[in-house]
């Protein structure tokens, strides 16, 4: 299309490389989601060096940030959504995820650890959405391209040896995963007992997904860790190899350098594990989990406010209209409401 042309035209003209060809720009996309009020529009804000006070994201939100790999480079675009709502928006997922897009999608899962009750629920719900979401991607681009199908159930397993001494007992997550603990600062005043069942949970959690795991809060330099991890991800800097497995300290560990013979059982007596009825580790860990911090019964969707109402989103012009219409509304209501008592129904 000409739109199509344009773009390239001017893309050849920002980004040539030494001989005056054009030089493929790194395009990613990045999906926040988690608790609400968790701090994912902190992290990302933090992520793109922007000084801004963060808002609360009432439904699904987009924003970017651009990076040169190298000086007079041409600069890699980063997509960030982020999912607001906790786990009262589920089928938005679709919206960002898609089949033009997949190969190059990844998640970012962020679980507020001062909330151990909303912990688990939070996590499943989010990433069982989000996986049947990517299978269905799968099963189309199974028979429109298969190639890239392959290719994305490969990748599955990259962080992953296949020398690894769990490589059967794992289940990995379709695309890239990263799940970050936030709000340590108040999760470090728990008792060390609490604080060593949650790390451990988590721990597995992200083994068991293949998934990369790092603890953060408001601290500048736990930030930086989390920021390591994302980077990874969205501008495809280079991927740390440290490790942090000490329950007392803020965990960071990357995708495929744990194992779950240094996790350890789940943290249960014999006899409590072998009442337990369990078809998976993953169940297993989730019975002992919520055994001892029972999930908390709520209901997201009836704390979800209309985004109409939220002064965030004002707009003079818009909301005179919308009044208007509301007025038009109602008073329709009324005189059809009248209409229907003043008619007269045959008694036969």
């Amino acid at each position: 299309t000409l739109w199509d042309l344009a773009i390239a035209e001017v893309e050849k003209r920002e980004n040539p490389d030494d001989d005056g060809k054009r030089v493929e720009v790194w395009e990613k996309s990045i999906l926040f989601m988690g608790n609400k009020n968790g701090g994912k529009t902190t992290i990302i804000l933090r992520c793109l060096e922007r000084e801004e006070t963060p808002k609360p994201t009432l439904t699904l939100e987009y924003t970017f940030g651009r990076r040169a790999r190298r000086h007079n480079a041409p600069k890699d675009i980063a997509h960030f959504w982020e999912l607001g709502g906790g786990t009262s928006l589920l089928e938005l997922i679709r919206i960002p995820i898609t089949s033009n897009n997949i190969r190059s999608f990844a998640v970012v899962l962020v679980l507020d650890l001062s909330k151990p009750d909303e912990l688990w629920t939070t996590m499943e719900k989010l990433l069982q959405a989000t996986r049947n979401h990517v299978n269905k991607i799968l099963t189309k681009l199974e028979k429109t391209n298969p190639e890239v199908a392959t290719e994305i159930k490969q990748r599955m397993w990259n962080s992953l040896q296949r020398d690894h001494p769990d490589y059967e007992l794992v289940d990995p997550f379709p695309i890239p995963l990263v799940i970050i603990g936030s709000k340590y600062d108040i999760f470090h005043d728990f008792d060390s007992e609490m604080r060593k069942i949650i790390s451990k949970t988590l721990r597995f959690a992200s083994h068991y997904y293949g998934a990369s795991l790092v603890f953060t809060s408001k601290s500048e330099a736990l930030l930086l860790k989390a920021r390591v991890l994302i980077n990874h991800l969205a501008f495809g800097c280079d991927k740390s190899r440290s490790v942090s497995v000490d329950h007392s300290k803020p965990l960071f560990i990357p995708a495929g350098l744990d194992s779950l013979s240094q996790i350890g059982p789940p943290p249960a007596s014999d006899s409590d594990i072998g009442k337990m009825r369990a078809n998976t580790p993953l169940e297993l860990w989730k019975k002992v989990f919520e055994k001892t911090f029972p999930p908390k019964s709520f209901c997201d969707l009836q704390d979800t406010k209309d985004p109409a109402q939220d002064l965030q989103y004002v707009e003079y012009e818009v909301d005179v209209m919308r009044a208007q219409k509301n007025q038009e509304l109602e008073q329709y209501k009324r005189n059809a409401s009248k209409s229907w008592k003043e008619m007269d129904f045959d008694p036969d």
